[in-house]
């Protein structure tokens, strides 16, 4: 590599390694390419913790601010197979009186009477019916092979409480991590829209 010009410093440039914190964009869609989500505004993730998927944190290791990434994720990769049997059904008059599909509580409610259901699993009301509820505990893109395309904003050192935490805290998305279950979809991991009020 040649000296830099006179007057002229070396810019160094930070790569991506753990840990560290990365700002992404991202495009979701799935194995047919068909638009899952978009995330347009970039929003920080830390890497090397529990922010993104193992997959994702692979592929962008070394990199730095401008790379442009476009990733095939398979179902082990992502989200996981779907499973039947975190299906269940329950009683209507265990849940609030407002109910909505879509709506995401955290374990079943107390009465439950499917047995041997993982107790903390986020589930997601799928129907409603006027005797029961069906409740989903698989993460809405289980069993889905998916495309993403991701878009290196920037990459900056993680604070002391961002390593402790292994999470960026300002982060809501859920990016292709343990996404705890519900997020903008994937890369990540948080829980909104979950209602306590079982409990």
């Amino acid at each position: 590599m040649p000296p830099p010009a006179p007057g002229r410093a070396m810019i160094s440039v930070m790569q991506i390694s753990s840990p560290c914190v990365v700002s992404l964009t991202w495009q979701l869609n799935d194995g047919q390419n068909r638009p899952i989500d978009t995330l347009s505004d970039p929003v920080e993730f830390f890497y090397g913790g529990d922010d993104l998927l193992a997959k994702v944190e692979e592929a962008l290791a070394g990199h730095a601010t401008g790379a442009e990434l476009a990733l095939q994720l398979e179902p082990e990769e992502a989200f996981g197979d779907y499973k039947a049997g975190l299906v269940c059904f329950e009683a209507r008059n265990l849940f609030p009186e407002k109910l909505e599909t879509g709506m995401a509580f955290e374990g079943l409610p107390e009465g439950s009477a499917t047995p041997d259901m993982p107790k903390d699993t986020i589930y997601l009301v799928t129907e409603i019916y006027a005797s029961h509820v069906v409740l989903d505990g698989n993460h809405p893109l289980a069993g889905m092979s998916l495309r993403l395309h991701l878009k290196v904003l920037d990459v900056r050192e993680a604070t002391v409480e961002e390593v402790e935490a292994r999470s960026v805290a300002s982060s809501t998305v859920g990016l292709l991590g343990v996404i705890g279950q519900q997020g903008h979809g994937m890369p990540g991991q948080g829980k909104p829209g979950i209602d306590p009020s079982l409990h």
